[in-house]
């Protein structure tokens, strides 16, 4: 008898979060996993944010602070969405959570009411679609093509709006593509947004400082949008500091409260030490950055090089984050020894099993022809596990 709820037997492991596990047990036995599927960077936290932290230790931050966070830091939060993404908000409509993920989840959770339909385009991050199932809302997938840089148009958007729709989830730059939505496509967006009020955005920026292409831009930053738009953010990506957990909101103010409230009920504040931190980040010059994200583009450019060399992959050129996403579906059919390759999961088992190479699947994202590869490691890694991977695709017949 399966004494767990329906809620959780519905929801999927992040795959993700299974690869890493997988590669984990791997390596546990002795096997040499070269690791191109984690989503964080290899850099460290800058010095003068640690140096924040070890100072908040020796002034005793240890108690409990405010359930949306500490007020120096919203205030921070209002700094930087004013400087570096001409959003206005106060400190009433900052929501500091657990890592981006905990804000993603607050606002499907306050927002997202049974059959309430939600637009996904794909790909999209691994966890979107089972947080609005948590809510008891319905994802809707809007197709995109590599050929086309895996952006939406808005046509595809205006097509799937039903009026059930409710929310429009995307993140840019994208996690798991790459791909970075320009101001006019953005502009454009929200233009045809303007006739249907009912539906709010949730512009997941996460990898806002790892753009190769220009100068990011907030969809919320648009006159029309500013009411309807919750702009989801942290500092996992930009500053290195995944394990420090700290994500954040702004959103219309009856939004920021339903979130605070789910909050005081679930976690309440995150850690006191790493709000201080983070305030610390918020308020430094965005340029110091900029060193992290050449690297990233250099090593960008070393993948897609790479994989080129390997054929039948199909690569575009992701303009941020730290990803690319090739096509693999040429190699369905395949077979190794007795086994027959038959999706893009079998494709990455294949891999880590005997190229000792951990990627991760796009079906969890939303596309069941690509891989997520990421070149968040070294260039000879990198390397070497491209080199891997070509070697034993020459396997397959």
């Amino acid at each position: 008898m399966n004494k767990l709820s329906d809620r959780i037997n519905k929801m999927s492991e992040s795959a993700t979060l299974a690869m890493a596990r997988l590669s984990r047990e791997l390596k546990e036995k002795g096997k040499d996993i070269i690791t191109l599927s984690l989503g964080e960077p290899d850099f460290d936290t800058p010095d003068f944010i640690k140096d924040a932290a070890k100072k908040a230790i020796d002034n005793n931050f240890s108690h409990y602070t405010p359930v949306p966070g500490l007020p120096e830091l919203r205030d921070s939060i209002v700094t930087k969405f004013q400087r570096d993404n001409n959003l206005k908000y106060t400190r009433d409509q900052i929501v500091v959570s657990t890592g981006a993920k905990q804000s993603l989840a607050n606002v499907c959770l306050s927002l997202l009411n049974p059959e309430d339909e939600v637009l996904l385009p794909c790909p999209y991050w691994v966890s979107y679609s089972d947080m609005i199932k948590l809510a008891e809302a319905k994802p809707v997938k809007i197709l995109s093509s590599i050929e086309n840089d895996f952006k939406v148009t808005v046509s595809q958007i205006e097509d799937a709006i039903t009026p059930k729709t409710k929310m429009l989830i995307f993140s840019s730059p994208c996690n798991p593509s790459g791909t970075v939505y320009s101001r006019s496509e953005l502009e454009n967006i929200a233009k045809m947004l303007e006739k249907y009020p009912h539906i709010y955005v949730v512009a997941d920026e996460i990898y806002e400082h790892i753009n190769f292409n220009e100068k990011h831009f907030s969809i919320g930053s648009i006159a029309s949008m500013k009411d309807k738009t919750i702009t989801v953010n942290g500092v996992s990506k930009g500053f290195a500091m995944t394990g420090w957990r700290v994500g954040f909101i702004g959103a219309p103010l009856w939004i920021a409260n339903a979130c605070n409230k789910i909050q005081g009920q679930v976690t309440s504040a995150t850690c006191a030490i790493a709000q201080k931190a983070t305030e610390e980040a918020m308020l430094a010059d965005p340029k110091i950055t900029t060193s992290m994200c050449n690297s990233f583009l250099k090593r960008r450019n070393l993948v897609i090089k790479s994989l080129k060399e390997i054929p039948n992959i199909k690569c575009n050129v992701p303009m941020g984050a730290f990803y690319v996403f090739p096509d693999v579906s040429f190699y369905f059919g395949k077979k190794y020894k007795n086994n027959i390759i038959k999706n893009a999961d079998d494709f990455c088992m294949y891999l880590l099993n005997n190229a000792h190479v951990a990627c991760v699947s796009g079906t969890a994202f939303g596309n069941d022809n690509c891989i997520r590869i990421s070149y968040a490691t070294s260039e000879n890694k990198l390397i070497e596990g491209i080199k891997r991977i070509k070697n034993q695709l020459e396997q397959l017949s």
